[in-house]
């Protein structure tokens, strides 16, 4: 049934693999960072998250195969006075058998992936080769090879 890793400590190997996400996303990342963050505050706030789901869809359908990287129904707006805004969304990314849950964190100047949760196709099992498989999935569910 492949191997299955709740990410509850840090390792050597979390921040390769969130390093990997973040490049392999970054361009969909570019795009929800085009939606102003009243919006999302609003729609979390109103539990909207069918908005949400659809603005993901969208982004993601540009630079990834469908159905690769979608809103997980949760997510959280960060506020505080005379500070930047934080949006925390829960996100999944599927593909060739790899399956990844993370925190989307945005903010005005930055954004970070946080890796909750891996799951790897049969027979995985050794860390490098489980980084290589997340490294191979974000490039087959890649649309276009970056130049």
């Amino acid at each position: 049934m492949g191997s299955h890793f709740m990410l509850n400590v840090r390792n050597k190997h979390t921040a390769e693999r969130e390093r990997l996400l973040a490049e392999g996303i970054s361009e969909v990342v570019a795009e929800l960072r085009l939606v102003e963050p009243a919006d999302y505050v609003a729609f979390l706030r109103l539990d909207r998250f069918g908005n949400i789901a659809d603005i993901v869809q969208s982004s993601a359908q540009l630079f990834l195969k469908v159905g690769t990287l979608r809103f997980a129904n949760e997510g959280e707006a960060i506020l505080l006075w005379g500070g930047p805004a934080t949006i925390d969304l829960a996100m999944e990314f599927s593909h060739a058998g790899v399956t990844v849950h993370f925190r989307l964190s945005l903010t005005a100047t930055q954004a970070a992936v946080s890796i909750t949760y891996l799951a790897y196709p049969e027979g995985a099992g050794d860390p490098d080769a489980e980084t290589e498989a997340l490294r191979e999935a974000i490039a087959k569910a890649r649309l276009s090879r970056r130049v």
